[in-house]
């Protein structure tokens, strides 16, 4: 099937399949004539690619989660120890969010937000203490 058709089955937009081709994520055979001819097994590893980079995955990642999906005689432990990996980077993300949270509102309780210039998120974002 031509790229078209694979964008539609994988629902991936072309210039995203073209992304991972260049990247070597996936290697599409040529057609006759030169143009990209992709397979089943292709737009099952498109999906793939697409689900582990909506969870977080990063390219080179998702490059080793391939490797593993390819090699039947894997270990799911590696599998697992990559997931947990994932699950406390996005435990990190969520406390710094949650501290970044707590700083706005800070600022946010202490500004009269009235028609006075004196501001005391803009003097925190200038570096100056009230």
């Amino acid at each position: 099937m031509n790229i078209k058709g694979a964008s539609e089955r994988s629902s991936l937009p072309p210039k995203t399949i073209r992304y991972y081709e260049d990247i070597d994520l996936i290697r599409p055979r040529r057609a006759a004539n030169g143009y990209r001819d992709y397979t089943d097994d292709d737009v099952h590893r498109l999906r793939f690619l697409q689900r582990a980079r909506s969870l977080g995955f990063s390219i080179e990642e998702c490059r080793h989660l391939l490797s593993l999906y390819d090699n039947k005689n894997r270990a799911s432990a590696d599998v697992k120890a990559m997931t947990l990996e994932k699950i406390e980077e996005v435990d990190r993300k969520i406390e710094e969010l949650n501290a970044l949270r707590a700083t706005l509102f800070h600022l946010a309780r202490h500004c009269h937000g009235d028609a006075r210039p004196d501001c005391p998120i803009i003097e925190d974002l200038a570096g100056k203490t009230p």
